[in-house]
């Protein structure tokens, strides 16, 4: 009887021991596996500011081009204007011209 408890209480005391043994690395991992986490969440961010950055360059880019594309319509409506101004001057001398 007392062999039997002294085997289950070795037993135990055994167990007990490899709990602990294999329980000690885990924080060490759980820890290296946060710093892991943690540096991917710190590049991911990087990279979002960095995608931000790169699309706040292009919506400006965007903006120039549609504002020289406004004012190149501004400038070519104002050449027809003129145009149109000339060929009515044109047309009225020929007129004026045919008359006599």
């Amino acid at each position: 009887m007392k062999t039997r408890l002294l085997v289950i209480s070795m037993m135990l005391v055994l167990g007990t021991t490899l709990t602990c043994c294999a329980t000690s690395g885990a924080p060490e991992k759980l820890q290296a596996q946060q710093k892991l986490s943690d540096a991917k969440a710190d590049q991911a961010v990087q990279d979002a500011q960095a995608a931000k950055a790169a699309a706040d360059a292009a919506t400006l880019k965007a903006e120039e081009a549609a504002a020289r594309a406004e004012n190149a319509v501004r400038m070519a409506e104002e050449r027809e204007r003129i145009a149109d101004e000339k060929a009515q001057l044109a047309e009225a001398a020929f007129q004026k011209s045919m008359r006599k």
